[in-house]
């Protein structure tokens, strides 16, 4: 069968005048099925949002360029088709949950009529249906008292409220697939695990594919059916979320697991990944991550490794993953 989402070694540059190009993605591939959950880890900088961006169609203009690659979304590709038909998709099929709902939400606008707004543009509702589909909505993603709350603005509401808002902006329009871009970022633990319910709650009552965008690898554990780790822009493993995080194939999975806070480290400092993530705009030559790897020998810094399946479903872009893989299995 045919992905609902397949994005296919997707390439983009950053161009400004009188500097060279950078590369931001190279060669990024994965696919998403209807009803599937995909976490996509990695540091910041990795390249996560910005692939999320490119399948939205809202990458920052005139500076991105896309160099390669397609994206196709139920058999069309994204990167092809007129303007009116991008615009039935993209808000209508494919939604998106951002990091920041106080910057995402107009400040000036009530959250009812915020919501009704995609009624009214996309299904052709009056004013007073459409409002009243919006406060359906708000007490979907369980705003208490919704019908008093609609008239409500933005700053108005706590952190949690507000990231409900945009999930039910997101939802208005019964979408395909969401992509959920950090979306429990500065808030509390408690609010975090009831976003996170919610959104698993919400994908799997509208079979709704979802794309999670996340540091936290508790969160991805929690919620994913796949997970795709990135790495200075490019797929550095990818593969069942269960099976990478008890036997990951990469050197920089590994390092990420080993990093979760566990009864072992208790009263000593947390295992970290030596180093930082290297700058784009001068990545090292060979494999991105060698400058802080233990595994990497002069193989790593001269050739850069492809994205080789090894296993069903599974896929590491690493010349020693077979070393990696068994030291894992004997705990090292």
């Amino acid at each position: 069968m045919t992905a609902l989402l397949e994005v296919q070694n997707l390439s983009l540059e950053f161009r400004s005048q009188g500097a060279p190009p950078i590369a931001a993605l190279q060669d990024v591939s994965f696919t998403l099925d209807r009803g599937e959950t995909l976490a996509v880890l990695g540091e910041s900088g990795s390249g996560k949002s910005i692939t999320a961006k490119a399948i939205m169609g809202i990458l920052p203009r005139p500076a991105s360029h896309i160099t390669g690659g397609r994206i196709l979304f139920d058999g069309d590709d994204l990167l092809t088709l007129s303007a009116a038909r991008l615009r039935k998709v993209q808000g209508a099929r494919i939604a998106m949950v951002f990091q920041d709902a106080l910057s995402a939400l107009n400040p000036v606008q009530t959250v009812a009529t915020q919501i009704a707004e995609l009624y009214r543009v996309h299904r052709g509702m009056p004013k007073k249906q459409a409002h009243e589909a919006a406060v359906d909505m708000m007490r979907a993603v369980r705003i208490p008292d919704a019908a008093n709350r609609a008239n409500d603005y933005p700053f108005q509401f706590s952190g949690g409220m507000r990231q409900r808002i945009m999930i039910a902006m997101a939802l208005a329009l019964d979408p395909d697939i969401l992509i959920a871009d950090e979306p429990t970022t500065a808030l509390d633990a408690t609010v975090q695990a009831q976003i996170l319910e919610l959104l698993g709650e919400i994908t799997q009552e509208r079979r709704m594919a979802l794309l999670m965008i996340t540091h936290d690898l508790g969160v991805a554990g929690q919620l994913a059916d796949r997970a795709l780790v990135m790495y200075a822009g490019r797929v550095a493993e990818s593969g069942p979320i269960g099976p990478m995080f008890d036997n990951p194939a990469h050197p920089y999975t590994k390092g990420l697991l080993g990093s979760i806070p566990n009864a072992a480290h208790r009263g000593g400092d947390l295992p970290t990944i030596q180093g930082l993530p290297p700058d784009i705009a001068q990545r090292p030559p060979g494999c991105s991550f060698n400058p802080r790897c233990g595994y990497a020998t002069a193989e790593c810094r001269t050739e850069l490794p492809l994205l080789d399946v090894f296993a069903p479903e599974r896929a590491a872009a690493c010349h020693h993953k077979q070393e990696v893989i068994a030291d894992v299995a004997l705990g090292a």
